[in-house]
């Protein structure tokens, strides 16, 4: 366990680090904006980088975007094991660890049978990718933008059509468990997978055919498991 919280305080430090170098860093651009162009080339160039954001990273759902993860006041089981593959066991739940097939961009509309996983966990996919948090039912139409940022070290939490919503609420509370949702996204699933709920990142998965509170425990140490280890780092 306390392995864990110190894991979680070092993923703490580095957001930290980045947060103050990026300041620094638009301090300093906006010396500059105001040197060679006083306010208007301050809006310009505000506006160029926000097109650019929409360009880099996700969108592309039907929605309004995902929401932020928040606990909703749901009280889950306590931690009462870290270790993976205990706790798939515990609560019933399979581990794959799958070979990588691929991660050529691709423009394509994707379908599950252009992967070998359910949830698929690797492979070819879309130039864009759907961003960190929450997704209501039908916001990720996208395969190739759900399998993109497993690549990018993601978690991605995922539960089967029609679960009850007690239980949708208590997958929430657990993302926001985890660093407030820290590189994670959640959402309803569109390959008919054959779980109840599953969790997939870069060549892994697991999956649990059913809901009981022992899920939690596999979730959570999945999580600790392989979060940030896709190929490539994205902040």
């Amino acid at each position: 366990m306390s392995s864990r919280q110190e894991e979680k305080e070092r993923r703490r430090r580095e957001r930290l680090e980045a947060e103050q170098a990026e300041q620094a860093a638009a301090a300093r651009r906006k010396r500059l904006q105001f040197a060679f162009g006083g306010l208007l080339a301050v809006l310009v160039v505000a506006a160029a980088a926000a097109l650019a954001v929409g360009a880099i990273g996700g969108g592309g759902g039907s929605g309004s975007g995902p929401s932020k993860a928040s606990s909703n006041g749901v009280k889950l089981p306590a931690q009462q094991t870290a270790d993976l593959k205990q706790a798939a066991a515990a609560a019933n739940c399979k581990v794959v660890n799958a070979p990588i097939e691929g991660n050529t961009h691709e423009t394509k509309d994707f379908k599950p049978s252009d992967y070998k996983t359910n949830p698929p966990t690797s492979g070819n996919h879309n130039p864009k990718w759907y961003e960190d948090g929450i997704y209501n039912p039908g916001d990720v139409p996208r395969l190739g933008m759900i399998v993109h940022p497993l690549e990018h070290g993601r978690i991605e939490l995922q539960y089967k059509p029609g679960t009850p919503q007690s239980t949708v609420k208590q997958l929430e509370a657990l993302v926001a468990e985890e660093d407030n949702g820290y590189h994670m996204l959640m959402f309803e699933n569109t390959t008919k997978m054959p779980y109840a709920v599953a969790a997939a990142a870069w060549g892994h998965y697991v999956g649990c055919p059913t809901m009981n509170d022992k899920v939690f425990d596999a979730l959570r140490s999945f999580h600790d498991s392989f979060i940030d280890k896709g190929p490539e780092t994205v902040p």
